[in-house]
């Protein structure tokens, strides 16, 4: 684990470059005084990070020889295909940035992630050998927790919480944990075998985000943005179905095929009139139901 953040220096560095030499590296790397301690890199530890890089990522680092000894990362495209190692590589590209500019700790502003790091790494660790965790799990309209255990089938990141999906053995049911709310997270010694017909990514394709499991089934959905907020949904899709149908200048029309579960309607109310649901004509009912309850709040103003 004291290693990820140079590898993942070396990897980024050398896709920013897309071709660098080694003594190119080596100076970059010694100006990256928070992790090089002002020390150049070595050709033997560079070829050894080189190795472990393709070990444990798959990477490849080659050299070209023509014109120069130049390394590049010779199957970028593995990177892209995996959202896990893409999302990883640019969490720690991210944070080794931050590191060699903590001089400017007061005025870079980054997001809590409630209790991630707190039972994250004892769910993985869980995961790793599908052994069953006992959890002590406090609803937020609870006052007092409950202890019961779970399979963890996966984790999911979504609006900046951690959740995990698991079988609660209990009531022989899938439900979603948010970690925020747990008191207390112990692997057991007992393990279960996780169904073979499970894949997390199939199992949230048609979520918008967390919410599954309460009757709304997948449809076409059109949305329309106005010109100031088209070019965000553009560049930050609301799901992964989402394509774009026409830009007209004044709206871009969007379609997704999703649950139009609660959560997704909530993050349609959270950016008001600049964006409107065409079709179905159910979700614009349920849109102006909500659009109504918000308006007698402050009818008397």
């Amino acid at each position: 684990m004291n290693q990820l953040p140079k590898y993942t220096w070396l990897i980024e560095t050398i896709r920013r470059a897309g071709k660098i030499s080694h003594k190119d590296l080596s100076d970059k790397w010694q100006r990256h005084k928070e992790l090089s301690d002002c020390r150049p890199l070595h050709r033997a530890t560079f070829n050894r990070w080189r190795e472990a890089i393709y070990d444990q990522f798959s990477i490849m680092i080659d050299c070209q020889k023509t014109g120069g000894y130049l390394y590049f990362i010779a199957n970028p495209q593995d990177i892209e295909e995996d959202k896990l190692k893409k999302w990883m590589l640019d969490s720690y590209a991210v944070g080794n940035v931050i590191g060699e500019n903590l001089s400017l700790k007061d005025r870079i502003l980054v997001e809590e992630i409630p209790s991630g790091r707190d039972h994250l790494t004892t769910i993985l660790e869980a995961m790793k050998d599908n052994r069953i965790v006992t959890i002590t799990y406090r609803p937020f309209k609870k006052l007092h927790g409950y202890t019961f255990p779970i399979e963890p089938y996966c984790v999911r990141l979504f609006e900046n919480r951690w959740y995990v999906l698991a079988h609660n053995i209990r009531y022989d049911d899938i439900r979603l944990y948010g970690l925020d709310r747990m008191e207390n997270v112990e692997v057991t010694s007992e393990t279960f075998k996780l169904p073979k017909d499970f894949n997390a990514e199939e199992y949230f394709s048609t979520a918008y985000g967390i919410v599954v499991g309460t009757g709304e089934k997948p449809e076409k959905i059109i949305i329309r943005a106005n010109e100031d907020h088209k070019h965000y949904l553009k560049s930050l899709p609301l799901h992964h179905s989402q394509r774009l149908i026409e830009d007209v200048g004044e709206y871009a029309d969007f379609e997704l095929f999703l649950a139009p579960t609660y959560d997704f309607v909530m993050k349609l109310l959270q950016v008001g009139s600049m964006i409107e649901v065409i079709e179905p004509a159910h979700l614009r009912r349920t849109m102006k139901g909500w659009i109504s309850d918000m308006c007698q709040l402050y009818k008397n103003d």
